[in-house]
């Protein structure tokens, strides 16, 4: 089975990516939900052995595609165990119109919050962009970011 990360700031559109290919019928996580960070110092981090136990639970003999959506500094640990890293980037002023209209996470819409989304944009995306094996810049409606994914990956 082949384990592809999905990253990107706030906005990129990852949730929404995760959720066009789970409606494909691949297996899809996100990392925001069901234990796998936790907070240390103000930080959100990765569970390691979460995260682990995520990526063995995938067996390589197995057919298909595990595609995990996060962002956290501690990512780079497991950049060994994907087979692809996918950023997704979007325009300053795209990155904060998403953010104001979301309205499955509050996220962003807080001013100090969309400030942190774009100071990492500025720092930590390039960072990101270093170790991406495909970037999409999501431009284009979702169904099409995940053609792009999928014709990379599979």
């Amino acid at each position: 089975m082949k384990r592809v990360l999905i990253t990107g700031m706030s906005g990129t559109g990852k949730s929404s990516l995760l959720d066009e290919l789970a409606a494909r019928g691949y297996r899809t996580v996100d990392t925001d939900y069901g234990g796998y960070f936790q907070v240390i110092d103000g930080e959100s981090l990765w569970r390691e052995d979460r995260i682990g136990a995520l990526l063995s639970s995938a067996p390589d003999e197995l057919p298909g595609v595990l595609f995990v959506q996060g962002t956290t500094r501690n990512q780079v640990l497991f950049y060994p165990r994907f087979d692809h890293i996918v950023l997704l980037s979007a325009p300053p002023e795209i990155l904060a119109e998403r953010l104001a209209a979301r309205t499955a996470n509050p996220y962003g819409k807080d001013p100090a919050e969309l400030a942190e989304t774009l100071r990492y944009q500025r720092t930590v995306e390039p960072l990101l962009r270093a170790s991406a094996t495909l970037e999409v810049v999501t431009m284009v409606p979702v169904a099409q970011v995940a053609d792009i994914v999928l014709d990379h990956v599979l």
